[in-house]
């Protein structure tokens, strides 16, 4: 008995310590922090690009991570967080949480129900956000400039007119960032006079180019 009371407790402290374990990591873009582990949670702050947050946990069974940044706790998309690794290159929280030695809990799969009604009124399964060559190849592509978030005056008309005329969201797995490409099966939004379109996708307005791909979150 006092054996098998001895192991328990050896390894109840050892839980205890791997919980409290963090592992620091960069988002690679600016990345929504959310009040749970889904797209349709609340939105309660935004990670700036190269900003550090402390990775807590991360779900088994999605990739969403629990995360601590500048004093506040949420959840964080895991595909858009780096973690250092002593001896390489940085590499993608998301699937190499064993790797990291971070811990995992299962969660409410939320993203397994999103299907839901698409804007145009058609309904479709579960759809993910494309993105050419991966999380990473989107990061890069960020950090070269290419999608800077920009918009000149003129084009500031166009963010005007999303936010005054704002339409259903659309929910899909993943989570909303500049140079992702909008699935064909989601219908965008014209903006009048204008080369751009748009969407309310995972609750946030987006500005997508002619190519479909996400040139500017609005928050």
């Amino acid at each position: 008995m006092i054996k098998r009371i001895a192991i328990a407790s050896t390894i109840g402290a050892l839980t205890a310590t791997t919980a409290l374990a963090a592992t620091d990591a960069t988002a690679t873009t600016d990345l929504n922090l959310r009040a749970g582990p889904g797209p349709k949670a609340e939105i309660i702050s935004v990670i700036p690009g190269e900003a550090m947050v402390s990775v807590e946990q991360c779900a088994s069974n999605s990739q969403w991570c629990r995360v601590s940044y500048d004093g506040q706790q949420g959840w964080a998309y895991g595909a858009y967080l780096n973690a250092p690794v002593q001896g390489a290159e940085p590499m993608a929280v998301y699937e190499n949480r064993e790797q990291l030695q971070i811990e995992t809990v299962e969660v409410e799969d939320e993203e397994a129900e999103i299907g839901g009604a698409l804007a145009g009124g058609t309904m479709g399964g579960i759809i993910a956000l494309a993105a050419a060559g991966g999380p990473a190849t989107v990061a890069a592509a960020i950090g070269a400039g290419i999608f800077t978030g920009a918009l000149s005056a003129d084009e500031e008309k166009v963010v005007t007119y999303v936010r005054e005329n704002p339409v259903e969201p659309v929910y899909v797995q993943g989570e909303v960032v500049r140079g992702v490409t909008i699935p064909q099966e989601i219908q965008l939004q014209a903006v009048p006079e204008s080369e751009y379109q748009y969407v309310y996708l995972n609750g946030v307005p987006a500005v997508v180019n002619a190519d479909r791909q996400v040139v500017t979150v609005i928050r």
